[in-house]
């Protein structure tokens, strides 16, 4: 029989997911050995990232029963931005494609950093750029 801990310990990358994507959380107990949770999601997109995160732990998911509704009045998680460290070769346009699937995009980028970069022509391996959500 496990424990809420154990369980919440099992599902912790869910758990971080239903955080990062604003998910208001009802409830969080065990309930007939199985972790049970209950919350609103802001959009149909949060909720389909917390069922991927759980599916990544467990496809069976057997020990959890997850009940997420939609509630579209509630904020939406604010976008991820993530770090990207420049590599000998690299140019914004080639980051870029890499991040949006589209090289013209570089100046997405270039914006986000102008506080390190004064040309978008101009970046030197070793750089720590930041790249905002597409």
């Amino acid at each position: 029989m496990a424990t809420l801990d154990e369980l919440k310990t099992k599902y912790a990358p869910a758990l971080k997911m239903i955080e990062a994507q604003g998910i208001k959380l009802q409830n969080l107990h065990v309930q007939d050995n199985k972790l049970f949770l209950k919350g609103a999601a802001p959009s149909e997109n949060a909720k389909n990232a917390v069922w991927t995160a759980i599916k990544a732990v467990d496809h069976a998911y057997g020990d959890l029963m997850a009940d997420i509704t939609i509630d579209p009045s509630l904020p939406q998680p604010k976008p991820k931005e993530e770090a990207y460290t420049v590599k000998a070769g690299d140019t914004l346009s080639k980051i870029s494609k890499q991040y949006y699937g589209d090289a013209n995009r570089y100046m997405k980028i270039f914006n986000a950093n102008v506080d390190q970069l004064k040309d978008p022509n101009k970046i030197n391996p070793g750089q720590v750029l930041r790249i905002p959500a597409a």
